[in-house]
């Protein structure tokens, strides 16, 4: 299997796990905190729905996070956009792309590859949705499992 196939099969199964939990995001919780220095709900929520529009922005040049969602339907139709816009993206690079250094910042240069598995994507999607299921629990709102099941599908 090629490393762009691989990353290809990765993404595709890190959407589909974090789809889980957007559902689970209720309509009505939208502006909740858990703590004053936390986000909102709702923008936790519009973060990591936005965040699978990255692989496109970084391969193909351009393109734009979706508005915010104000409901979970929207929310989730923003997440299926951006998911599908990556996808295609992501379909569509081989090795010898990923391997192609870009500067990520004024700073900061890195592989398509870092770029993608790292703050750029993955890593940092993964990251806010373990947030975003502590945030659920403290709502007690029943958690998928991801990996294998949770404590509410034992």
């Amino acid at each position: 299997m090629t490393l762009s196939a691989a990353l290809l099969a990765e993404f595709d199964e890190e959407m589909s796990h974090t789809r889980k939990v957007l559902e689970c995001v209720p309509d009505d919780k939208f502006a909740w905190k858990p703590h004053e220095k936390s986000f909102a709900l709702g923008r936790l929520a519009n973060h990591i729905a936005a965040l699978p529009i990255m692989p496109a922005i970084i391969i193909n040049r351009g393109g734009s996070k979706p508005s915010d969602a104000t409901s979970k339907s929207e929310l989730l139709a923003n997440f299926d956009q951006t998911v599908a816009a990556s996808r295609q993206a992501l379909a569509a690079m081989d090795d010898e792309y990923l391997a192609k250094t870009i500067r990520v910042t004024p700073e900061v240069s890195k592989t398509v590859y870092v770029a993608l598995r790292g703050r750029g994507l993955m890593n940092h999607l993964i990251h806010h949705r373990g947030q975003l299921t502590v945030y659920l629990r403290l709502l007690d709102v029943p958690i998928p499992g991801m990996y294998g099941p949770s404590a509410d599908e034992k």
